[in-house]
C-alpha cells in the first residue's frame, strides 16, 4: 500500500476517535496506520503483506501498553465536570429555596438546584458545590 494511504485510513480513524464518545480505540488504530505510513514513505515498511503485519502488531502493542495508562491518567484526573465545582454560575430565572432551575455556566445552560434556604434571583451569582450527572447544585455567594 502507498504511504499516502496508510496516512489517510490513520487520520480517518483519529478523526472516528473524536466524533465517538470515550473509548480509546480507534486513537490506537489511527496511529498505528500513520506509522505504517511513516516506514512507507522512507522505504522501510516491506511489502503490503509485512505492512498489515506492522500495522496490527503496532495496534496490539499500542492498544495494549498505552490505553491502559492513558485510561489511568484520565481517570485520575477527575474529569472536566470535577473542574466545575467551585465556580460562578449566573441564574437564568428565580429559583425558590431547595428548587430547580436553569443558570448559566462558562457560556452554556445548565439544570440547577438550589442547596440555599432563601430565594434567590434571576441574574444572581452562585456558586457551584457539586455536579450530580447534569445538574449543578449551587449557592449563593
Amino acid at each position: 500500500m502507498a504511504w499516502w494511504l496508510w496516512s489517510v485510513l490513520g487520520i480517518a480513524l483519529l478523526i472516528l476517535e473524536i466524533v465517538t464518545p470515550g473509548g480509546l480505540f480507534a486513537l490506537f488504530f489511527g496511529v498505528a496506520a500513520v506509522m505504517v505510513g511513516a516506514l512507507e514513505a522512507i522505504g522501510l515498511a516491506g511489502p503490503p503483506w509485512f505492512q498489515w503485519i506492522l500495522f496490527a502488531v503496532f495496534s496490539l502493542v499500542l492498544l495494549t501498553v498505552v490505553r491502559r495508562r492513558m485510561r489511568g491518567a484520565l481517570a485520575a484526573k477527575g474529569g472536566p465536570v470535577d473542574e466545575l465545582v467551585g465556580e460562578t454560575a449566573v441564574l437564568l430565572e428565580d429559583l425558590p429555596p431547595h428548587g430547580i432551575g436553569r443558570a448559566e455556566l462558562r457560556g452554556t445552560s445548565w439544570q440547577a438546584r438550589s442547596s440555599a434556604e432563601a430565594q434567590l434571583a434571576r441574574g444572581q451569582r452562585c456558586r457551584v458545590e457539586r455536579v450530580e450527572g447534569l445538574t449543578l447544585w449551587i449557592r449563593p455567594e
